[in-house]
């Protein structure tokens, strides 16, 4: 049997033609160069020959300012890299001192001083309506004056009781007395409905009137205790105020009959 012989592939090989005309303006371009080159080795040369202090000078100021430049990028680099760095230590900072500012100002709103001692006695029964409004009560109304029946200011707590507040602005050396007591505690209960009844006073309580509060179920918020509850370093006079009603009002007509 006979094999067919391999055909052979044939390559189609690219054929470069030499041309004249490029090779002629090449070795021109290349005379032009070396020339160039020649004539500016031969100034350089002179140069050093007649004046080379000058020549050194500039070669002086060529080193320096190829270091400056790279000098002056390295400083950029470290510029960048140090305002990066306190951009973020100052956004850190800012957010730790976030919260403490904020509490910081929410305690300088609270720490209210009030002078209640300059009040009129008017202006003391609004000062204590906005004392209420303050801690979240509603439907707060000052409602003292003439024909009141003991009561100046009304409101109801956050809880949903109703609190009946009489305001004595009294002076330092004028204690709230055991009279005053009794008038109020004849009204707040059974009059006002009061859950919570409340005398406050810019002074204190005798010791008759103290009792005589205890038994029916009043409040008593003497000076101090006004200070605490303004500046929030105290508790509201409902936070801390005896369950009263019915039994308050019993007891107040029982215990009036003792004074």
């Amino acid at each position: 049997m006979t094999v067919p012989a391999p055909r052979t592939a044939f390559v189609k090989r690219r054929r470069y033609r030499f041309d004249l005309r490029s090779t002629a303006l090449f070795f021109v371009f290349l005379a032009v160069v070396v020339s160039v080159l020649g004539l500016a080795a031969r100034v350089a040369a002179g140069a050093v020959e007649r004046r080379p202090a000058w020549v050194f000078v500039l070669v002086l100021i060529g080193v320096a300012a190829c270091l400056g430049l790279r000098r002056r990028w390295r400083v950029a680099g470290v510029a960048r890299r140090a305002a990066a760095a306190l951009d973020e230590a100052a956004r850190e900072a800012a957010e730790q001192l976030q919260a403490p500012a904020v509490s910081h100002r929410r305690t300088a709103v609270e720490a209210v001083v009030v002078d209640y001692a300059a009040l009129t006695p008017e202006e003391f029964e609004e000062a204590i309506a906005a004392l209420c409004e303050r801690d979240g009560c509603s439907g707060v109304e000052v409602v003292g004056g003439a024909g009141d029946l003991g009561a100046d200011v009304l409101a109801v707590t956050p809880d949903g009781r109703r609190i009946v507040v009489q305001c004595k602005r009294y002076d330092a050396s004028h204690r709230v007395g055991s009279q005053d007591l009794q008038r109020f505690g004849g009204t707040c209960f059974t009059v006002h409905e009061a859950d919570v009844a409340v005398l406050v006073s810019t002074s204190d309580f005798t010791a008759p009137a103290l009792e005589y509060a205890e038994q029916c179920g009043i409040l008593c918020v003497d000076g101090e205790t006004l200070e605490a509850w303004t500046d929030g370093t105290g508790p509201r006079p409902w936070d801390v105020a005896p369950e009263a009603g019915t039994a308050g009002a019993a007891g107040c007509e029982t215990a009036g009959a003792g004074f």
